[in-house]
């Protein structure tokens, strides 16, 4: 196989890929075009044969395929023993992931396989000569750092949304090589014993419309608590109630919901929805932070977003030097009217 090839793990929950998934194979369209190579996607599951005709229609030229029952379940060790026994084969010049969770680990537990590095959370790449150059946040974002591995093959995680998802040709196909399972049942320490059904709505990860927000949805005096509730419960459940009110704004949006630490930490919304360093990471196309200040850890979740709009009644707060428009003001009177306008001008 050429080791110029780029290989692109594509990820997906019971068959069904995740859209940054298409992202990296764009990603890889590019590089391997620049370096005279294929673009290799690495699938494994089970009953994977709709996602292989995805893979290829989006710009994939090979597909290495592991499908069996065994491999129906997310359990990375049953995976990153194929992709390392794959990889150490081939040796292709990069293997590209999207940071999503399932993602990160695998990328993490094949480094260790393959005794190469993984270069995490990329928002640009390029080519010097033959070396691939990584941009990538430091510092709580408040640094670009431009990083390479010199080992083979350099494992590295997209940022979710940094890359253009490319369009796809249906009429594209591509050699699909089928790969069997590397570990038996019985030698995969894991067992998934069941899932949970998450709350409903836009996944933060894809949304191209975020609303985020912090302490400040705690702010509205004029919201008379329940009888009996502390001072704190009360605090709490104001929020709550501006919690709904951003809502309402992203459902009009075909947004998600997202939240500060702070907002997380204070029980407002649960974690899931928490922006940041120690968050999501996320690139939408717009991002409505109401009532949060913009800490350096919230600003390094979301400061690749697109476009940065900041409601805020404190026209000190940091978040205003990282928005592209800010207004000044009670969140609590912005933004039902920009849910009404958005309703008539969305109609």
């Amino acid at each position: 196989m050429n080791t110029k090839s780029v290989w692109v793990y594509v990820d997906h929950f019971k068959g069904e890929a995740v859209p940054a998934s298409w992202e990296a194979v764009g990603l890889g369209r590019s590089l391997a075009g620049q370096l005279g190579g294929s673009v290799v996607a690495i699938l494994i599951g089970s009953q994977l044969d709709p996602v292989a005709k995805q893979a290829f229609s989006y710009g994939a030229d090979e597909l290495l395929m592991s499908d069996d029952p065994s491999l129906a379940d997310f359990r990375p060790e049953a995976y990153a023993a194929i992709l390392s026994k794959l990889a150490g084969e081939a040796t292709p010049r990069a293997i590209l992931f999207s940071a999503t969770s399932r993602g990160r680990e695998l990328a993490a537990m094949a480094a260790v396989d393959l005794n190469t590095g993984v270069l995490p959370d990329a928002f640009a790449e390029d080519l010097l000569g033959e070396e691939l150059v990584v941009t990538r946040s430091v510092y709580g974002g408040k640094l670009h750092a431009r990083v390479t591995c010199k080992a083979r093959p350099a494992l590295v995680t997209l940022q979710v949304r940094a890359f253009p998802r490319p369009t796809p040709d249906t009429s594209r196909m591509g050699e699909i090589r089928r790969i069997p399972p590397v570990l038996s049942e019985n030698a995969i320490p894991a067992r998934v014993v069941g899932y949970t059904q998450a709350e409903s709505g836009v996944s933060l990860a894809d949304a191209s419309v975020i609303v985020s927000g912090g302490r400040g949805t705690s702010n509205n005096p004029s919201l008379t608590p329940p009888a009996g509730m502390t001072e704190k419960d009360a605090e709490t459940w104001r929020a709550q109630q501006g919690f709904k009110l951003l809502g309402d704004l992203a459902a009009v949006l075909g947004g998600a919901v997202g939240a500060s630490r702070a907002a997380v930490d204070a029980g407002y919304i649960p974690y899931p929805h928490q922006v940041g360093q120690t968050g999501k990471v996320v690139s939408p196309d717009l991002y409505i932070a109401c009532g949060i200040s913009g800490s350096i850890q919230h600003q390094a979740g979301m400061r690749t977003s697109k476009v940065i709009v900041a409601i805020n009644k404190d026209p000190e707060a940091p978040i205003f030097k990282l928005a592209r428009f800010g207004v000044v003001g009670d969140l609590y009177k912005i933004v039902p009217e920009l849910i009404e306008t958005f309703r008539q001008r969305l109609k």
